[in-house]
């Protein structure tokens, strides 16, 4: 079979199986299969396959319309301009979470932010951006799951500063010792426990452990506001990305402390409430 015929084929497969965007996915398929960009496809798409791509092809048509996400099986995923390794242990970057490092670059720019920690890394998109992104940054990347701080290890590796990003198995705060930095990142878990049984079958496939944020998604909101400020240089910045409908309920969260000063909240692309902002104050 041909590399037009197959993609084609795989396309139909995908479409009756009502999976988003058919013809891309099938191609994107066929680059990972082939290890080849997308001018290679076009150029020579009348290539014939050999039995056992076609095989492998259409094993993963088959993944792919049985709910399994792109990057799960391509293991390909591009964020801020790089491609990060990613698998079942993490979540796969989304590119909303590009508005919370823009914001963190920014940030780190104005105020000459060098020492900055990454919570609930995953597969260390922010922290691996933050290090390619500010000059002589130094980043602690902190994550739970030992699973995800290896994919997070690999592609600080991959994308060439490993020797900026500190990596550490601790739950949030726990293991860390008593450091001062100029900005505390974090992309939390925030699905509500009960929405997570409605979510799409390819968003199900991803580490529940990564979605989880308790019965009102807030609960590692709770935590890293009220543990944040002991952490935070003065006048440093907590940054967060936040679910589309919690933009209230976090900021409430840092009122009630009554430690941070000049909060503010970003949209997405989509015009969905994305990122809060805050500082330590007096």
């Amino acid at each position: 079979m041909k590399i037009r015929e197959a993609i084609n084929k795989g396309s139909i497969q995908l479409k009756m199986q009502k999976i988003d965007s058919p013809k891309l996915k099938a191609r994107l398929l066929m680059q990972s299969l082939l290890e080849k960009d997308r001018q290679y496809i076009l150029v020579y798409d009348e290539k014939q396959l050999t039995q056992e791509q076609e095989e492998d092809y259409f094993k993963n048509i088959e993944r792919l319309g049985n709910g399994e996400p792109l990057q799960h099986i391509t293991h390909q995923q591009e964020f801020m301009k790089m491609n990060f390794y990613v698998n079942k242990d993490v979540l796969i970057p989304r590119p909303d979470t590009e508005v919370l490092v823009e914001e963190v670059i920014k940030i780190a720019k104005k105020i000459n932010a060098k020492k900055i920690l990454d919570l609930c890394t995953g597969s260390g998109a922010i922290a691996i951006s933050l290090a390619k992104y500010i000059n002589n940054s130094q980043i602690t990347a902190v994550d739970i799951s030992e699973k995800a701080l290896k994919v997070a290890e690999k592609n600080a590796k991959k994308n060439k500063v490993e020797n900026q990003i500190a990596f550490l198995s601790s739950n949030l705060f726990q293991n860390l010792p008593k450091e001062k930095y100029d900005i505390i990142v974090s992309n939390p878990p925030y699905i509500k426990r009960e929405v997570i049984k409605s979510l799409d079958k390819e968003v199900k496939q991803e580490p529940l452990i990564a979605l989880d944020g308790g019965w009102d998604g807030l609960d590692f909101y709770r935590k890293i506001v009220h543990q944040s400020y002991e952490f935070l240089k003065y006048k440093g910045y907590l940054c967060l990305e936040i679910g589309y409908d919690q933009k209230i309920d976090v900021i409430e969260l840092i009122e009630q402390e009554e430690k941070y000063i000049d909060t503010y909240s970003k949209q997405d692309l989509y015009g969905n409430d994305r990122i809060v902002i805050t500082k330590l104050g007096d």
